[in-house]
């Protein structure tokens, strides 16, 4: 038979485990036990040392910097050699116009698109023999003794061409084309070369 009271009794104190249990913070043990430690770790001496001197601390940040490296300039086109816009084919010289039909510069003008040269060293030819003798088919140099529209020399040389070489132009001009072929490679050639050096 059970006593009158004991069961009102263990509800209180079971009632009771439960509000302290509620109110009391699982994690207050573990804090209480932290703030222990740390109380004996700041309780520890430290050693010091004693330096005579005055210091100062001062933090200086490094700094850096980033340089681009420079992009060097292109380098300037090549130089044109005297006897570049010879070689062309691109002329050189003024433009010579449309020759004249039957004149000396319209026998040069077809010979030279017969040997696939352009209007440039049709250009260039007018120029070089224009200089050396007006086109003329007798012109003479008495220094010299150059003659004809290519001013060959001795003049002679042009018989190779034909026996009328001291009064045909065509002779005279086949010749010369054939004389700058050979030498120079084109008229402008020729023309190159005569600017540089006074003749061909």
């Amino acid at each position: 038979m059970r006593r009158q009271g004991v069961l009102p009794v263990f509800a209180s104190f079971a009632a009771l485990a439960f509000v302290l249990v509620s109110v009391t913070s699982p994690m207050a043990q573990q804090e209480a036990a932290a703030a222990v430690v740390l109380a004996e770790i700041e309780a520890m001496p430290t050693q010091v040392l004693a330096v005579d001197g005055e210091y100062t601390t001062e933090v200086v940040r490094d700094g850096y910097g980033v340089t681009a490296k420079p992009v060097p300039p292109p380098p300037p086109p090549p130089a044109p050699s005297p006897a570049s816009p010879a070689r062309s084919g691109g002329g050189g010289a003024p433009a010579a116009g449309t020759p004249d039909p039957g004149s000396a510069k319209a026998i040069a003008y077809a010979m030279v698109q017969a040997r696939g040269w352009g209007e440039g060293e049709y250009n260039c030819l007018v120029s070089l023999w224009q200089k050396e003798s007006g086109w003329n088919t007798f012109a003479s140099n008495p220094s010299s003794g150059a003659y004809g529209i290519p001013q060959s020399l001795p003049g002679t040389k042009m018989a190779t061409a034909g026996a009328d070489w001291a009064t045909n132009p065509a002779t005279q001009i086949t010749w010369g084309l054939g004389y700058i072929s050979g030498r120079y490679g084109t008229p402008c050639g020729a023309w190159g070369a005569s600017q540089i050096k006074g003749w061909y």
